[in-house]
């Protein structure tokens, strides 16, 4: 029988873990690219375009994401569609995440004083010269710290893509134990990977609310 040493296991383990970090970063970037799309028709004028936002971030927020991952691998295969593992998991993922920051970034620019909306539009600027100008650069700053804490659902996340063969770190556990008979060895590990990749992500959150509410109470 082969053995196996601790750092043989992290070595493996380590390898997969570029490819939860690359996911992470398609996911939450190309999310991000969606709801902004996701946030201007939540806000428009127009009650389709509301509409259409509404009905998909509620489907996306009131699903599983573990239910999204299989209809985008397996349910297209249904029909004929042979959509790679890692495809289908980015797919889903960015779609899943552009509800989450569509909302978080909508509760942001409503929480603009409506005043401020009325002197904008009093100095003769149009809908998206308010949006670019006035409430944009305020909502940003509001929105960094729940942007940047919901990047660690997004890492977390990635996990639930092994049901689709896709091989990240979780999968990559499931794998190395399978060699090795050391589940509590692999386990321990992926958690400690997890916990290095998601820790930063978190404190600096906590970091940019406390700076945020402090600025906010010295105005």
């Amino acid at each position: 029988m082969i053995e196996f040493s601790t750092w043989d296991i992290l070595r493996n383990l380590l390898l997969a873990t570029r490819w939860t970090i690359l996911l992470s970063l398609v996911s939450f970037v190309g999310g991000g690219a969606v709801g902004l799309l996701l946030l201007f028709l939540r806000i428009s004028k127009r009650k389709a375009a509301r509409a259409f936002a509404t009905y998909y971030i509620e489907l996306f927020q009131g699903t599983p994401l573990l239910m999204q991952l299989f209809i985008a691998f397996f349910g297209l295969g249904l029909f004929g569609v042979d959509v790679p593992a890692w495809l289908a998991a980015g797919l889903a993922l960015i779609l899943w995440s552009a509800s989450f920051l569509a909302e978080i970034w909508r509760g942001c620019v409503e929480s603009i004083a409506k005043g401020q909306w009325e002197a904008s539009a009093s100095l003769g600027m149009g809908r998206l010269q308010q949006m670019r100008y006035v409430v944009f650069p305020q909502a940003l700053k509001i929105a960094v710290p729940p942007t940047v804490g919901f990047s660690v659902q997004v890492v977390k996340g990635t996990a639930l893509t092994s049901i689709i063969g896709f091989v990240e770190l979780s999968k990559a556990g499931t794998v190395v134990t399978n060699a090795t008979f050391q589940p509590f060895t692999v386990y321990g590990l992926v958690a400690l990977i997890y916990f290095a990749l998601c820790w930063p992500l978190s404190r600096s959150s906590q970091i940019l609310e406390r700076k945020l509410n402090v600025a906010h109470r010295n105005h």
